[in-house]
């Protein structure tokens, strides 16, 4: 594969996959369980995410090559029904966050645009969308990564300006209230504990997308000296944002009030800075913020494919790559076709139920995967590659 990312770009791609589309929604979720201090699940789930992230930095450090977790798996066990286990994990994780994302990105254009559009027409604008994802990831890394600059600068902008909204807000004598971000209020039979550790499970998922950067390894310039730095600084930036965007909107919005709205973070802004015509141009902002968690779940999934290809676990026709575009395009088409089907069952058949519990149970079997790769590192440690020469956890 080619070798287009340098630390500049390897570090959006990470704050862009981690940012996504997940504190955009959580956050009157998280709470709705802990009160005002919604910051501090945020927090632990920051932790817990860092020490996951150390054994990801030394197993991509050590075997800089696509495919992640699986191929970690693959060396530390040598079992292939366990490598396949982990692959197709991770690859339905990938593909149906992008196919979920595509559908939003479908319902928030016509919302943008105030037409209310029929199930057919939503689903044949998120097949269409997914469609051009494929044609950019087929173009080539060099093309995908450069969109996903475009769309994370958006995403990351549309989070500054509610920061910024209650900075303004703090210091031209708004209507703030400091004392509800330290007020911890639990539900009425959950002990302190129950209350942060179900906080923190939602916060938790909104700090994922760090490990799909691995996956990236081969078109990565100088893994070994790059992915240390720039992931655990990747991470960190996600966390402060998360955490100050928390602050503020408890600060200037009613606990209460975050748990009823679909969309709390307008209701930040519309507290902050009332003028601003945040309703006009939420559904576009989140259209950004949805089109990147598609493109990179997609360049995700078709490098895991095409890296499981590689090693023999999967049929060696997924790992072709294109000889002038030196993309994996029989994954890609592989990974696509996946999701066009996923996008036309869940348009057609499935109620919102079965969505919810696709995704949790997708999450649930993400952790799972976590805790191989946890493993797959002390495993390891008995195979010396470059000693010296790779991050050591």
């Amino acid at each position: 594969l080619r070798r287009v990312m340098g630390p500049g770009l390897l570090l959006l791609f990470i704050v862009g996959d981690i940012l996504g589309t997940g504190v955009y929604a959580l956050l009157g979720d998280v709470a709705a369980e802990v009160g005002g201090a919604a910051w501090l699940p945020f927090l632990v789930a920051f932790a817990i995410a860092t020490i996951t992230a150390f054994s990801y930095l030394e197993l991509v450090t050590k075997y800089p090559q696509a495919a992640g977790a699986a191929l970690y798996a693959h060396k530390a066990f040598g079992i292939h029904f366990v490598t396949f286990l982990v692959a197709f994990i991770v690859m339905c994780s990938g593909i149906t966050s992008a196919s979920t994302a595509s559908r939003a990105f479908a319902a928030n254009f016509f919302e943008g645009v105030d037409y209310d559009a029929p199930k057919l027409t939503v689903a044949l604008l998120a097949l269409a969308f997914m469609a051009a994802l494929a044609a950019i990831n087929y173009r080539g890394v060099g093309e995908s990564v450069k969109l996903n600059v475009v769309l994370t600068i958006v995403e990351i902008t549309g989070l500054v300006v509610v920061i910024m909204v209650g900075f303004w807000a703090f210091t031209g004598g708004g209507d703030v209230d400091f004392s509800r971000v330290v007020a911890f209020e639990t539900g009425e039979e959950k002990s302190t504990f129950m209350a942060v550790t179900a906080a923190t499970s939602l916060a938790f998922f909104a700090m994922v997308g760090f490990e799909d950067s691995v996956n990236m390894a081969e078109e990565t310039k100088d893994p070994a000296k790059t992915f240390p730095k720039i992931l655990l600084g990747g991470l960190s930036i996600a966390g402060v944002v998360y955490i100050m965007v928390s602050i503020v909107a408890v600060a200037l919005v009613p606990v209460g009030k975050l748990e009823e709205s679909d969309t709390p973070l307008v209701e930040v802004v519309k507290a902050g800075a009332p003028g601003l015509p945040i309703d006009d141009i939420l559904p576009f902002m989140t259209m950004f913020a949805v089109s990147n968690t598609a493109l990179i779940n997609m360049l995700m999934a078709s490098r895991l494919i095409y890296g499981m290809a590689r090693q023999r676990v999967l049929p060696p026709v997924l790992g072709k790559v294109h000889p002038t575009r030196r993309s994996p395009w029989v994954a890609i088409i592989f990974t696509t076709v996946i999701a066009f089907g996923l996008i036309v069952y869940v348009s057609a058949f499935a109620s919102s139920s079965a969505i919810s519990l696709l995704g949790g149970t997708t999450s649930l079997l993400l952790l799972a995967v976590f805790a191989v790769v946890n493993v797959a590192v002390l495993v390891l440690r008995r195979d010396v590659v470059n000693a010296g020469g790779h991050f050591k956890t």
